[in-house]
């Protein structure tokens, strides 16, 4: 199947689809993932997750352009989102990158931890999830909130690329910051 053909069953599937599909696929390696990528929300759970995705992600004020990665080294990375501000690009919510067993099924996914860095969505518990559903066209399912049950639902979206270079490193690491359960709590019981 074809970029486009791929992009667009993702963009068909419903959430629950989305879910079933992301356990069938494969992690992508930290060196792949290298660049901007342009970044959409796909099918969202319920209305809740849907509004907040709005004003979020898809606000006409701030929309969201993309998610950027760079590889550290051979196990980990760092990355940030990038959001059209009044016609310029800025770059926020900054977060380390590593393989780790996913949530959903305990097999690798390419894990996003914004934690690792103080902003809203480390406060947030935000941790995404990403796997390689064809070529340039990754399929991710976002998680946040303060309980276990907030962070159990899946918010999936779409990234496609590389469309750019990193710009640069972002944001103030916290100190000591080590990965707990919140954010990585591998697969469910």
């Amino acid at each position: 199947m074809g970029t486009e053909a791929v992009t667009a069953e993702l963009r068909r599937l419903n959430t629950s689809g989305l879910l079933a599909l992301f356990t069938t696929l494969e992690a992508p390696t930290i060196s792949e993932i290298d660049g901007e990528y342009t970044a959409a929300l796909l099918a969202q759970p319920n209305l809740f997750a849907v509004a907040t995705g709005k004003v979020a992600v898809a606000n006409p004020l701030g929309p969201w352009l993309c998610k950027a990665f760079q590889p550290v080294d051979e196990n980990s990375g760092r990355g940030y989102n990038t959001f059209s501000e009044f016609g310029r690009v800025r770059q926020r919510y900054p977060m380390r990158t590593l393989l780790a067993p996913s949530r959903y099924d305990g097999a690798a996914a390419y894990t996003l931890i914004y934690r690792a860095y103080t902003s809203m969505c480390g406060s947030l518990h935000m941790v995404d999830e990403v796997r390689r559903a064809a070529p340039g066209v990754y399929l991710g399912i976002g998680t946040w909130g303060f309980t276990d049950a907030q962070r159990r639902v899946p918010r999936p979206f779409l990234l496609t690329g590389p469309v750019g270079s990193y710009r640069g490193d972002i944001g103030k690491a916290r100190h000591d910051f080590t990965p707990g359960p919140r954010e990585l709590p591998g697969p469910p019981v």
